[in-house]
């Protein structure tokens, strides 16, 4: 595999994994941001959001570096 395609994949799979960290934190999310009847928790927006988006790069680059790790060399 060429650098530039190594350097695309790293990329793309970081999109992917923010991506599926954003579709993991929108689940019942209107349930959280109303959790009280008073007011909304808008720490649901500046600290959860960040932080499973964060969190979904971190397992995706992850997850792509151990499989070019456990991947023979040729």
């Amino acid at each position: 595999m060429g650098q530039r395609t190594q350097a695309a994949a790293g990329c793309l799979t970081a999109a992917v994994g923010a991506g599926a960290g954003l579709a993991v934190w929108a689940v019942d999310v209107r349930e959280r941001l109303w959790r009280f009847e008073a007011a909304p928790d808008w720490s649901v927006l500046y600290a959860e959001l960040p932080l499973a988006i964060l969190g979904g790069i971190t397992l995706g680059l992850g997850a792509w570096a151990l499989l070019r790790r456990l991947r023979p060399r040729r």
